[in-house]
C-alpha cells in the first residue's frame, strides 16, 4: 500500500500554515540523553524517497536520509536533555525540555505542531513554561509511519542521539553503546552488573545490581 505522506500536513499547508512534526527517542533507555527532533514545511513538498519510521529503518539508511531531510525540510533541529536532567525531573519532564530546546533552534517559526504519540511534549511538566504550549497541535498515534514531518524529525533524532552514544562508548567501551547505543541489551546490562553504572546511566531507574546515587 503506498502511502500519503502528507496526509496530515496539506490541508494545513494549503490553509496557510507552517507546520512542524516533533518526535522523540530515547525514552527507553538506561543511559545517555533523551533527543527530540523537529521538522518545519511551509509548502507540501513530497519528502525524501525512502523515507519511513526511523524504527523500520537500518543504521545506514537512517544516515542517507539526513542530507535530504535537511533540504527538504525549510527548518529543523535536534534538542537533548540529559540523563542527569531526566534523573532530576523524570522522563516525561526530560522530554519536555528536549523539545524545548529544539523548537528554540529554529528559524523558521511553525504555527501548527503534529506530535507523534498520546502524550503533548509541551506540557509534560518541564521545569520551565513553554512558549509553545498553546500552539495549534495534533497528536497523532503512530505519526512516524503515517507524517512526513514526524517521520523525519525521528530520523533526525535517532541520528543525532546514536552518533552521540558512539561518542560516549569511546569513553565507556565496557557498556556496548556503540552498538546498544544506550537500551538494555543483554551485554549492556552485564555490564551494569559488574561494573556498576557510569555518569551518563540514568541512575534514578531500576538499573541491574546497581546502587542508587
Amino acid at each position: 500500500m503506498v502511502v500519503d505522506w502528507l496526509t496530515f500536513e496539506r490541508p494545513l499547508l494549503e490553509a496557510g500554515a507552517v507546520v512542524a512534526g516533533i518526535d522523540e527517542v530515547g525514552r527507553g533507555a538506561l543511559a545517555g540523553p533523551v533527543a527530540v527532533g523537529v521538522t518545519v514545511l511551509r509548502r507540501p513538498t513530497p519528502p525524501p524517497a525512502g523515507l519511513n519510521d526511523s524504527k523500520l529503518l537500518s543504521a545506514t539508511q537512517r544516515e542517507r536520509l539526513v542530507p535530504a531531510i535537511a533540504s527538504w525540510a525549510d527548518d529543523a533541529a535536534v534538542g537533548f536533555a540529559s540523563a542527569a536532567e531526566v534523573d532530576e525531573v523524570g522522563i516525561r519532564a526530560g522530554l519536555a525540555l528536549a523539545a524545548q530546546r529544539a523548537l528554540r533552534q529554529l528559524r523558521v517559526a511553525p504555527s501548527f505542531l503534529l506530535m507523534d504519540g498520546k502524550e503533548d511534549l509541551l506540557a509534560s511538566g518541564a521545569p520551565t513554561v513553554s512558549p509553545w504550549r498553546d500552539l495549534p497541535h495534533e497528536r497523532l498515534v503512530g505519526g512516524d509511519r503515517r507524517s512526513a514531518v514526524i517521520a523525519g524529525a525521528a530520523v533526525l533524532a535517532k541520528v543525532a542521539r546514536d552518533r552521540l552514544m558512539r561518542q560516549l562508548a569511546r569513553a565507556f567501551p565496557q557498556y556496548g553503546w556503540a552498538s546498544n547505543v544506550g537500551y538494555g541489551s543483554p551485554g549492556h546490562l552485564a555490564a551494569i552488573r559488574d561494573l556498576g553504572p557510569t555518569i551518563v546511566h540514568r541512575r534514578s531507574w531500576h538499573l541491574p545490581g546497581a546502587t542508587r546515587g
